[in-house]
């Protein structure tokens, strides 16, 4: 029943308004909805706007913090924009569903069809059939590829359409989509989130599960390995976190348990492809490829490209890799084969399409280019390669000047363009500003080979125009998107996607190798998250010392404040800051200390290291549990959110910081307690050990290890515990006034303490000592000897030594010697581990342990 409690409350449906010439999926007729339509918006009335809306609002919390974004090429403002979600569905009926179900497997089928012959025996030429300009012309078309498809079921083993309903209420196909279709993994989390915020109103609405398909796709991708079919390893292939998908790459990858790659973490050799693990060079048997298949082979395609792997289409044509989609297979979503492909149907399957393709004509023949011309005002005109700078025009919408130039570019090269028929996108109710609103709908569908048959995702991935009206709902143009249910007669049963053991059969564990890249990555987000824990402790101990100077005016405290002042610059790198002794700065430290928390253009600022702590976290986003990449996001957005209202000012500062705190330990704590201890886990480890040893010496070099007044040492002392959060466990241990030698052996020398240098240097002795190396060598590797010698150092110094005063010596000179080389030795270590296991494109570090014996 309708929510009937205020005026306000209500989603307006009484009042959606339905476009005359246009389908709408709510009505049957102009004044009828649909029964599942029916019953559906009957919930939502019943919710009200009110609970929508918060519906909706937290649809949206879910997704930001799940990391689901979408990059937006071009935008230098805001390079990533969050994930948009409507909560009110496309609905499918399982009747309509068979039928558009039926029309994407024989579309599939036919492309794959079309696609073996264009890279084998050409017979479509040969016969007429296809004109060789429309396919040699075009950029997909990959002559080297030629010959190189391999002997199986399927080549084209994932495919994607988009579908819009035209104003005959029929389904038709808009453009088909093979390179490396997109939005799986999107409709995925749509899914997911939908199933959380609405979930009465979908266990009561039986929707078709989606888990099948992504099974399907697992099983599918086994099936195409040329070795191992048992057991293939898989990898998908990004382009890189700036990719405008990179979300979806990671997501899967997570979500099928396949290694994420980029092209410099794979190598050729001996004709097969390998990753650069941080174990060695480990084989690939399958590559599911989100790179653009003219960039995946610098050698013998597109050279220029940084993304791809040289060498890998000669491994493809010896046998030794599948790829999915083979390369070449972009030549299927040249818009100019829509016009062929109603004769191919009966030539290949004598059929007629189920799913016909949208009017099209290819400008390559005299009398279709003719009829383009006649009718450019009533004709979208589209180059038929794709590209940013290429893009579709109406016809009717151009000046007379801009006809003509674009009927001069036809007659220059009219195998390039093409004509289609305008038509109107059926609309779809969407919650729009608190109402019900119609809008443009295109639907994108996802077909997986699997065996002798095509499976078909049921569901998809649905988007609506932002403005009403408007036809455009790309992504890249504000669109959002829907989740698509299609109605089952009967609950769906769960299925998992994973293969079920035979009973009482073991399995073997299986783990995925951590990529030379991913190392880095998970060694810099320690480094970068110490960094900011070092940096927002110290400020806080600045800025309660800064407090106690303006208020006591004791001598004693503006003196501890010049030294901590200085000790903030060479903890955070932040130079030249209080070190240059300008007496005003130190006088009125606020502006340079609000500078150092948020100046996004000073290195070694808060912000700064808040950026580059999320960029390495987001680049390994397939690594991190879901709530351990909330807790990232947690990060960076409550600061993000503080910098841009301009709420970090010196009064809240230290509200602000102790907030970063706990989401720091936030972090710190779902790492600790998620992770295997396995190589990411050293990795991220060492990268945390080996920057808080560093700080932690930066700190005592520029506090304890200078000489000063009795009076002026314990406050020096006492901020350094604090600034160490070590100032309790001192007091608990020592009882005592506090004096340098406790707090040397306490912040030094303790290896219980977490916070020691002692405590670093034997937690990175066993993780350097953990870490792969060469079969074979026992003998003491270089990293080995420059953690020993550094804690060795440590062990042996001598207290009293360290503590000596010498005459005429402002500082403790073998306390300074022993913090120096130890610092010395460790940023040396730091460059042997990243010359040992970072190098992404010298294979000549990596160890070989599954290669040919040959290869050692």
């Amino acid at each position: 029943m309708p929510n009937t409690d205020s005026p306000a409350n209500d989603i307006g449906t009484q009042y959606y308004a339905t476009q005359l010439g246009i389908y709408d999926e709510m009505y049957a007729t102009e004044n009828k909805v649909l029964p599942y339509w029916e019953r559906f918006m009957s919930a939502l009335e019943s919710m009200g706007s009110e609970k929508l809306e918060l519906r909706r609002r937290e649809a949206q919390r879910l997704l930001r913090e799940n990391g689901v974004t979408y990059n937006v090429y071009g935008d230098s403002q805001n390079l990533t924009r969050p994930w948009r979600l409507d909560p009110v569905p496309l609905l499918i009926s399982n009747e309509e569903w068979s039928v558009i179900e039926a029309g994407l497997k024989q579309r599939a089928d036919l492309l794959d069809l079309i696609l073996k012959d264009i890279y084998g025996k050409q017979n479509l030429f040969k016969k007429g059939l296809l004109p060789a300009e429309l396919i040699f012309g075009h950029e997909g078309f990959l002559r080297p590829c030629v010959g190189a498809l391999q002997n199986q079921q399927r080549h084209l083993t994932i495919y994607s359409a988009n579908l819009a309903r035209g104003p005959n209420g029929r389904m038709w196909v808009l453009d088909d989509r093979t390179q490396a279709p997109s939005g799986s993994g999107y409709a995925l989390e749509n899914r997911t989130v939908m199933t959380r915020v609405l979930p009465d109103i979908f266990r009561e609405t039986q929707v078709h599960r989606l888990s099948g398909f992504f099974r399907a796709l697992r099983k599918g991708l086994a099936e195409i390995a040329p070795h191992n079919k048992e057991d293939p390893r898989i990898v998908i292939l990004t382009p890189g976190p700036l990719n405008e998908t990179y979300f979806e790459h990671a997501y899967l990858a997570a979500y099928l348990g396949y290694t994420l790659v980029q092209g410099g973490d794979l190598t050729v050799r001996d004709g097969h492809v390998w990753i650069k693990s941080l174990a060695g060079l480990q084989a690939v048997d399958v590559i599911l490829r989100r790179v653009d298949d003219s960039f995946c082979d610098p050698l013998e395609l597109r050279s220029i490209s940084k993304l791809g792997v040289a060498g890998l289409l000669e491994v493809v044509r010896r046998g030794n890799v599948a790829i999915a989609n083979p390369m070449g297979s972009s030549i299927l979503e040249n818009p100019g084969l829509l016009a062929f492909l109603p004769r191919l149907s009966r030539y290949y399957l004598n059929q007629e399409l189920k799913l016909p393709s949208i009017a099209t004509w290819w400008c390559g023949q005299r009398r279709e280019r003719d009829f383009v011309l006649q009718n450019l005002d009533n004709l979208v005109i589209k180059p038929t390669n794709r590209g940013l700078s290429n893009h579709a025009v109406f016809g009717g919408m151009l000046s007379s000047k801009e006809k003509e130039n674009l009927r001069s570019q036809i007659l220059a090269k009219p195998h390039l363009f093409i004509g289609q028929e305008q038509v109107s996108f059926s609309t779809l109710p969407a919650f729009i500003g608190h109402h019900i609103e119609p809008r443009n709908a295109v639907l994108r569908n996802f077909v997986v080979a699997n065996g002798n048959d095509y499976v078909v995702m049921p569901g998809g991935l649905t988007r609506v125009a932002r403005q009403k009206d408007d036809f455009i709902v790309s992504n890249q143009a504000g669109g959002i998107s829907k989740d698509t249910w299609v109605l089952a007669s009967e609950p769906d049963k769960p299925v998992s996607i994973w293969t079920q053991p035979r009973r009482n059969q073991l399995i073997d564990t299986a783990t995925e190798p951590l990529t030379s890249r991913a190392a880095d990555n998970l060694f810099w987000v320690g480094r970068h998250l110490e960094r900011i824990e070092a940096a927002t402790r110290l400020l806080r101990t600045v800025l309660l010392k800064v407090r106690e100077t303006h208020e006591f005016k004791d001598p004693v405290d503006n003196d501890c404040l010049k030294i901590l002042l200085p000790t903030l610059t060479q903890v955070t790198g932040t130079y030249p800051g209080f070190v240059k002794g300008d007496a005003q700065l130190l006088k009125t430290p606020e502006a340079e200390l609000l500078s150092l928390a948020k100046d996004s253009q000073r290195k070694g600022s808060l912000t700064v290291n808040i950026q580059a702590f999320v960029q390495s976290a987001f680049s390994i986003r397939d690594l991190w549990s879901q709530d351990t990449w909330r807790s990232v996001d947690n990060i960076q957005r409550r600061w993000q959110q503080r910098v841009i209202n301009n709420e970090i000012n010196v009064e809240q500062l230290q509200h602000n910081l102790d907030d970063l705190i706990t989401g720091i330990v936030a972090f710190t704590g779902l790492t600790s307690e998620s992770m295997t201890r396995e190589a990411a886990w050293l990795m991220l480890d060492s990268g945390r050990r080996l920057e808080r040893a560093l700080a932690l010496i930066a700190l005592l070099r520029s506090t304890v290890a200078l000489r000063h007044e009795d009076a002026l040492q314990n406050q020096v002392l006492e901020a350094v515990l604090v600034s160490t959060d070590s100032l309790t466990i001192y007091q608990r241990r020592y009882r005592s006034y506090i004096q340098l030698p406790m707090v040397l052996e306490l912040l030094l020398l303790d290896e219980s303490h977490p916070r020691s240098v002692a405590y670093q240097l034997h937690q990175l002795s066993i993780h350097v000592g953990a870490l792969p190396r060469a079969k074979g060598k026992s003998h003491l590797s270089e990293a080995d000897r420059l953690i020993l010698k550094a804690y060795t150092d440590l062990r042996l110094s001598n207290m009293r030594e360290l503590t000596q005063i010498k005459e005429n010596e402002g500082i403790y000179i073998d306390l300074e010697s022993l913090l120096s080389n130890t610092s010395d030795l460790l940023w040396r270590l730091a460059e042997v581990i990243a010359e040992a296991y970072f190098s992404h494109s010298q294979t000549s570090q990596l160890i070989i342990l599954n290669a040919p014996e040959d290869e050692l």
